[in-house]
């Protein structure tokens, strides 16, 4: 990979990009410095995530963490994709009641086949370097990890939260769980990162390469974790998104490599405020782009988000030809959509931007009262241009709407301002 000098963007530029709906940064003046050194040399900084292959297919869950590493891409920083072949045979215990199955040889290396495959649909394949820590973990020496293992110590190990939780409960905790974070951390020391990513689970392993690194004398990398994204039944409740983390077990997932359509359908099925949040975790439009877009039809940039999510993994014709065939199936909103006897209702904003859904649904008789309309909205029974909304203040701007509420309650809502 090439080390040639390049041209940066200015730091503040840089770090709106970088920042830009992370969970954690540590540390910001270090990592300001480390961007100021890059651009005064023209070297990138060297930014490093590990995935285990524990798994053959991805999400858009993982995808946060990819379109993050996709932004230093972009920003002319230098990528390597670290697949954990070595320490999948521990097995990460975060997050985990129970000790983790080993996976076998031969799990490990179709997995890290298909996330190749799947995680260069997001990264840039000529700008990343792929490695595998079995490249120096494999080999290490009895010696060694004695060495490395003196430099944690076991109450700190012992007492991040899943494993005191294990302790507290009687469960069980295998030695070769402890050297988990140790080796993941030792990957910091062997690859030398400026910066390393990861999920917020993720912070306490990240944070533990950090202090390894320090130990052997080296500079400390800087951390950015990304939060956890939330599946596509996840709502607004009090101004924050709530709902559980996306998860095939779950199913509230959109894969990686399922076809375009059911990608296309599914992004347009999530609610307003879950779309925008998907903007700043999962698009590269910049913040400017989603502003504008924040100022026009909920749909259209709806609509925006699903065509820029597909066209990432299936190429731009398959993205448009999923919209075509979604919006047969659903309409935009045409009259000739909805039955041929229901209601025209025409409404006025009141000199407002917009009028909350919950309201046009009383007002056009698709509700007794705005309670029960909240209780509509909230439980999935409203639609709007056939696509279902799940926000009572879902905002509709002036324009022409097809709106059902229940199975058999229609009307085509005109707003006025």
């Amino acid at each position: 990979m090439s080390m040639s000098t390049t041209s940066f963007l200015p730091v503040q530029e840089q770090l709106a990009i970088i920042t830009r709906g992370i969970a954690e940064l540590e540390v910001l003046d270090e990592l300001k410095k480390k961007l100021e050194r890059s651009v005064d040399t023209g070297k990138p900084l060297t930014i490093k995530a590990g995935f285990d292959p524990t798994a053959p297919d991805l999400h858009l869950g993982h995808a946060v963490l990819l379109t993050k590493m996709r932004q230093f891409q972009d920003l002319g920083h230098r990528v390597i994709f670290l697949i954990g072949d070595f320490t999948a045979r521990i097995g990460d215990p975060t997050g985990k009641n129970v000790t983790r199955p080993p996976l076998s040889d031969e799990d490990i290396a179709n997995n890290s086949q298909t996330y190749q495959r799947q995680v260069f649909k997001i990264l840039d394949p000529k700008k990343t370097l792929v490695q595998f820590n079995s490249e120096w973990l494999k080999g290490i020496s009895l010696d060694d990890v004695i060495r490395i293992m003196a430099r944690v110590s076991v109450s700190r190990i012992i007492h991040r939260d899943d494993f005191k939780k294990r302790l507290d409960e009687g469960r069980a905790i295998s030695m070769h769980e402890l050297l988990y974070p140790i080796m993941q951390g030792y990957d910091s020391v062997a690859m030398k990162p400026d910066v390393e990513l990861g999920g917020t689970d993720q912070l306490f392993n990240l944070l533990v390469g950090r202090d390894l690194m320090r130990h052997y004398g080296l500079e400390p990398q800087c951390i950015l974790t990304v939060p956890i994204l939330e599946g596509l039944e996840a709502r607004e409740e009090n101004g924050k998104i709530v709902g559980d983390k996306m998860s095939k077990s779950l199913g509230n997932y959109i894969g990686v490599e399922e076809d375009a359509e059911a990608q296309f359908g599914k992004l347009m099925s999530i609610c307003d405020p879950l779309m925008w949040r998907y903007y700043q975790l999962l698009s590269l439009t910049s913040e400017a782009e989603i502003t504008a877009l924040k100022g026009g039809h909920p749909k259209e940039a709806k609509v925006a988000l699903a065509l820029e999510i597909v066209t990432r993994f299936h190429g731009e014709d398959k993205a448009r030809a999923a919209q075509k065939q979604f919006e047969s199936l659903f309409g935009a909103g045409k009259r000739g959509e909805i039955p041929e006897d229901a209601p025209v209702v025409r409404l006025t904003t009141g000199g407002e931007a917009h009028l909350a859904l919950s309201h046009a649904l009383v007002e056009a008789g698709l509700a007794p009262s705005g309670a029960e309309a909240k209780r509509l909205v909230r439980q999935g029974g409203v639609t709007v241009d056939g696509v279902r909304v799940e926000d009572a203040q879902h905002a509709l701007v002036a324009g022409t709407y097809a709106v059902r509420a229940g199975k058999k309650r229609w009307a085509e809502i005109v707003v006025e301002k």
